[in-house]
């Protein structure tokens, strides 16, 4: 945030803005993905239609955000209630963004870090619902962690040895339990966050998800007498995204306070 200051309040105004625009216009591709990718369906050529009636939106009608609450959350051809998923994943997107934004300033990860967010998103969404983790998520954010590795040349070794980290031993839980306990999309994802984090937040991020994943879905079968069957992807992102903002603090509070160096 120090870096940020650099640029004064107006300046730190319009860069909110212009992060927050670009967020939710990129959430609403993210939007895109997350319907098309399961289906095997194009996500790039394809024009944006109604899912009910089949509608063509116009230029109008895809305005991220606004578009949803001007039309009262309903298509305008069949007056058909759209997905809430929509606007959440649009306003997510943005949100998370100007988060990493804030706590990691004007650094040239920072961008990496939001394509990052941007992906994993599509990541928690689908694999929530269907249990499998997209291929192409998981190469897209490798690319991100060589290019990672390639601008910090001189601290490579962190990034390799975090691709190996946690994606070895998930890679050993899956032999044993011959693919019973571990997927393969988990292992692929932990390897390209890896590369993108380092060895030392990947651990960390591991552990946060373990924990998240442990209480939350206990809180899911509880309430909603939710499978026991757990979806272990979504709880790992939301262990890899923590990183972003707030991975150095974490890190440092624990040499401090709980390691005394």
């Amino acid at each position: 945030m120090s870096d940020l200051m650099l640029l004064g309040i107006n300046g730190i105004i319009v860069m909110s803005v212009l992060v927050f625009i670009f967020g939710i216009t990129i959430g609403s591709f993210l939007n895109v993905c997350i319907y098309r990718i399961p289906k095997k369906e194009d996500i790039a050529v394809e024009r944006s239609h109604c899912m009910h009636c089949g509608h063509v939106l116009q230029w109008y009608e895809l305005i991220p955000l606004f578009s949803f609450l001007i039309q009262g959350g309903k298509c305008r051809s069949c007056k058909k209630k759209i997905s809430w998923q929509y606007p959440i994943v649009e306003f997510l997107n943005a949100a998370l963004w100007l988060l990493i934004l804030y706590f990691n300033g004007l650094q040239w990860n920072t961008l990496l870090y939001f394509l990052a967010t941007s992906c994993m998103i599509v990541v928690f969404v689908i694999d929530e619902r269907t249990q499998e983790i997209p291929f192409g998520c998981n190469v897209f954010l490798a690319v991100l962690g060589l290019v990672q590795l390639a601008l910090d040349y001189k601290h490579w070794y962190i990034y390799v040895i975090g691709f190996f980290a946690v994606s070895v031993f998930f890679y050993l839980i899956a032999l044993v339990s011959k693919g019973k306990w571990m997927g393969g999309g988990d292992i692929k994802l932990m390897a390209a966050a890896g590369l993108l984090l380092g060895w030392k937040e990947i651990l960390l991020a591991l552990g946060i998800g373990c924990v998240l994943g442990s209480v939350i879905h206990l809180i899911r079968m509880k309430v909603s007498k939710k499978s026991n069957q757990l979806a272990f992807g979504p709880y790992l992102v939301l262990g890899i995204y923590i990183m972003f903002p707030f991975g150095n603090m974490i890190l440092d509070w624990y040499m401090k306070f709980v390691l005394g160096i």
